[in-house]
């Protein structure tokens, strides 16, 4: 497959989320094209099987490649962990994840080497960030938290929500107490609760992986 230079990136994500990988790419890469899926008729992906997240990805793959896309950005921290080697693999154009700059943005923020990571429960037990943050700085110490409500609660609008807030108090004080001074938003949906994750974590650089992701995007395509 030779995909034309004018073709579409493809980008997909279980949900909404993704979409701020889409508007990164937007902005550091004006000119492109680009083709988004939301399986918002099987979200969360957090919960689900690995096996099942594999091919639910591959078919969207299939899909996006069939529409003639000349990338594919996996814009899903859960199908990136079970999904990326596979796609790579299967489809005939490059396949991008979302851990891997995660985890360099993260390095690069953390002075400590004290690093935080929230997510799915797919993604905090697939130990994904941890392999890729480890490749990257081996003494850094990592304290992870699997948050599977925040998804449904994008999902359903509550962004700005007293509900939101207590949930983000349940889940990240912990993290706060732990002394992480990076924390990794492990999840494309997490950014759009950057303000009750933030009201939490104060003083704590919150890492959203989109804008590393599009500039992978960007070198991958020049």
């Amino acid at each position: 497959m030779n995909p034309a230079p004018d073709a579409p990136i493809g980008v997909f994500d279980s949900g909404i989320g993704g979409l701020t990988v889409a508007r990164e790419l937007m902005r550091q890469l004006p000119g492109e094209s680009i083709l988004y899926v939301g399986d918002t008729a099987r979200v969360p992906y957090g919960p689900k099987s690995p096996e099942t997240v594999r091919r639910y990805s591959r078919e969207i793959g299939e899909y996006l490649c069939a529409q003639g896309v000349k990338a594919v950005v996996i814009a899903c921290n859960t199908a990136t962990a079970h999904a990326l080697d596979d796609l790579r693999a299967a489809l005939p154009v490059p396949v991008v994840g979302v851990v891997e700059p995660g985890a360099r943005a993260a390095v690069a923020a953390s002075r400590s080497r004290h690093i935080g990571v929230i997510g799915t429960a797919g993604t905090i037990n697939s130990y994904a960030y941890e392999r890729a943050i480890r490749a990257l700085a081996p003494d850094a110490t990592i304290t992870s938290r699997a948050c599977p409500l925040f998804v449904p609660l994008v999902e359903e609008g509550w962004t700005d929500h007293e509900v939101t807030r207590r949930v983000a108090e349940e889940y990240l004080e912990p993290l706060a107490r732990a002394g992480v001074d990076t924390l990794v938003l492990g999840c494309t949906h997490y950014p759009l609760l950057k303000a009750p994750i933030g009201g939490v974590m104060q003083g704590v650089r919150l890492i959203d992986s989109a804008e590393e992701t599009a500039s992978e995007v960007r070198a991958l395509l020049a």
